[in-house]
């Protein structure tokens, strides 16, 4: 767990992507390439963005490893006679990807696929320390405070390890069961956090806070309020957070190659990322960005 503070201004926008898999040929290079066009240009009438990622930014997979396939790795030969795909070079595409918006990065996280490789080294902290980037680890907190040093809000942002399903039958239902499922994987993990987003599964959820009716008085009359979303650094009511499952960028199928997707049996999962928009201090929404 890492400890983040970071200096913002009172409206900018906060990108949450990750699990870019840098090395893999399913990864869809267009999407990689409209997030960071999109980080660095003007959104919803701003031009301070901001980004988080969460982690899996290469694939990290060997030919020892079961999920090996060599079609899928064939970009990353380090030349025509070895045929043996480099974790070096997957670092190098991602530093390369990430350059741009170095200054935008609020931190990276490290993924389950780049710690699989713990024993060659920090793979995630190479990546940071390269592009100067604030290191992320497995989860951390991040502090969001204007210039003066005033709080505007918190938020816990992990790569995550548990997978997020539905077996229902009912595209609603079984949407609806797997923002149930985020938000009970996320909410005891930080209490004073109004923003907890995760990556790992490649799903792309969004859950609003709920607003619930109570009534209070004036002294004269009984009024009728609804609870809002808490900026503070007290305990926030988990109903009242937003939570995020950032999506990813890998492809289940692709013509005349098989991905340890698709020999896993998965279905299609949206690819994307989500766009936090903080306007006068707090979150007033978040929009999923489909690719």
């Amino acid at each position: 767990m890492e400890l983040i503070s970071k200096t913002v201004p009172v409206n900018f926008n906060l990108f949450l992507f990750g699990d870019t898999h840098l090395g893999n040929s399913h990864v869809s290079h267009s999407g990689l390439h409209r997030v960071i066009d999109m980080v660095n240009c003007e959104y919803v009438g701003c031009t301070a963005n901001y980004a988080v990622h969460f982690g899996d930014a290469i694939e990290s997979i060997l030919v020892n490893d079961p999920r090996y396939r060599p079609d899928n790795c064939k970009d990353l030969y380090e030349d025509d006679r070895r045929k043996f795909p480099t974790v070096f070079k997957q670092m190098d595409d991602a530093e390369g990807l990430l350059k741009p918006i170095r200054g935008n990065l609020v931190t990276i996280l490290k993924g389950n696929h780049e710690d699989k490789l713990w024993a060659v080294g920090n793979i995630t902290r190479r990546i940071t320390d390269t592009l100067k980037v604030p290191y992320g680890s497995f989860a951390c907190k991040v502090a969001f405070h204007d210039k003066r040093g005033n709080l505007l809000f918190k938020g816990f942002f992990e790569h995550g390890r548990k997978s997020i399903s539905s077996t229902a039958d009912d595209p609603r239902r079984r949407e609806e069961n797997m923002r149930l499922i985020l938000k009970r994987q996320l909410k005891e993990k930080a209490g004073d956090c109004v923003l907890m987003a995760k990556g790992h599964t490649h799903r792309l959820l969004v859950v609003d806070p709920t607003p619930r009716l109570y009534l209070r008085d004036d002294g004269h009359e009984i009024k009728d309020s609804y609870t809002q979303a808490a900026h503070t650094d007290r305990y926030i009511p988990s109903d009242d957070r937003w939570y995020v499952n950032t999506g990813g960028f890998m492809r289940l199928y692709k013509a005349g190659e098989e991905s340890y997707a698709e020999l896993a049996d998965y279905d299609p999962m949206e690819l994307g990322f989500a766009i936090v928009r903080v306007r006068d201090r707090v979150i007033q929404g978040i929009d999923k960005v489909t690719i």
